[in-house]
């Protein structure tokens, strides 16, 4: 199969458009050949400092397409069916082989090429709310990166629980489009100071709860911009900086928390986030939610779609297809 693969770490010129092995299929796993790649942000952090696997190595998360072969002990699926996988790498191929509880049947109503923009994005968006963010109705909440995945999705669960949405973006036409999908203030971080502006927002008080996907400096600012019994979840690096050392000497005083966050570890652990996430694939089948696509590349140019995205011009998902 062709894959896009790279033989180290470093900037999107490090991937090649190569041949590698066909993946074999274990007693629970499936075989989808992949019809679509959503290109998630640990996608980009891994090609650029993360841990190979194996030489080349394949990256990726997130994928989807149709099953042709499954494993003697699989159950949920069928050769023909439509699936929607995760995993730790692989997904950057024309085949991906996953343990069937790392995968999910598409719902009629929804195309291929929307799926694969769901489980990790809608699932880390409703945990870091919900699970660990205890959000509740009139709450303010902020969402860094309000216009990749996670923040697109968390803004439309968010304001459909009641709570008042805020976003960090880079532009404000970018605060402006996601208007559209409940956000009620916009914070553009290149002109605006986030922390003094989510004061002057909140009339003093500080945010109830904000959904760190920047990381380094920008978590440092996320604490200090907590109201009194506020929570912190922080759940990325997008901002491709080095953990900084955090001052959280304010948090015992203002019974404040902050909490980490990992999608994967949770599906290895419970079958919890599986079920949410199949709720999210219906919900936005039915129309509930929106999944947005920003722009589409040849898996052969995987190169110019991860430059795309770190040039921070997208908004939404950036698919890769095979």
């Amino acid at each position: 199969m062709k894959a896009a693969v790279y033989y180290e770490t470093g900037g999107p010129e490090v991937l090649r458009y190569e041949d590698v092995p066909d993946p074999t299929v274990a007693e629970s796993e499936i075989l989808i050949s992949v019809e679509a790649v959503s290109i998630e942000g640990g996608d980009t952090l891994n090609r650029l400092g993360g841990e190979m696997s194996r030489v080349p190595h394949v990256v990726g998360y997130q994928c989807a397409g149709t099953v042709i072969d499954v494993g003697d002990q699989v159950t949920a699926f069928a050769v023909g069916d439509r699936a929607v996988t995760v995993g730790a790498d692989g997904s950057h191929a024309e085949l991906r082989a996953v343990p069937e509880q790392f995968a999910w049947s598409i719902p009629q109503g929804l195309s291929t090429e929307e799926a694969a923009c769901v489980p990790v994005p809608f699932g880390t968006a409703d945990d870091c709310l919900f699970e660990f963010g205890h959000l509740t109705s009139g709450e303010t909440v902020l969402i860094h990166a309000g216009a990749g995945g996670v923040g697109i999705a968390a803004i439309q669960i968010a304001k459909r629980a009641g709570a008042r949405v805020l976003a960090t973006a880079s532009s404000d036409a970018k605060l402006e489009r996601l208007k559209e999908l409940g956000l009620d203030e916009g914070i553009n971080y290149v002109t605006h100071d986030f922390v003094a502006e989510s004061r002057r927002l909140t009339d003093g008080k500080g945010l109830d709860l904000i959904i760190d996907s920047v990381g380094g400096v920008t978590l440092q600012g996320s604490i200090n911009a907590l109201a009194y019994r506020g929570r912190c979840v922080t759940v990325g690096d997008a901002g491709r900086t080095r953990a900084q050392l955090l001052d959280i000497s304010g948090l015992r005083g203002n019974n404040q928390t902050l909490s980490g966050y990992f999608m994967g570890a949770e599906l290895f652990l419970s079958p919890r986030p599986h079920e949410l996430v199949a709720r999210y694939l219906e919900s936005i089948a039915n129309g509930e939610y929106r999944v947005i696509i920003d722009k589409t590349f040849p898996l052969s140019d995987a190169t110019g779609a991860h430059a795309y995205i770190e040039s921070r011009q997208s908004f939404g998902r950036v698919l890769l297809i095979p």
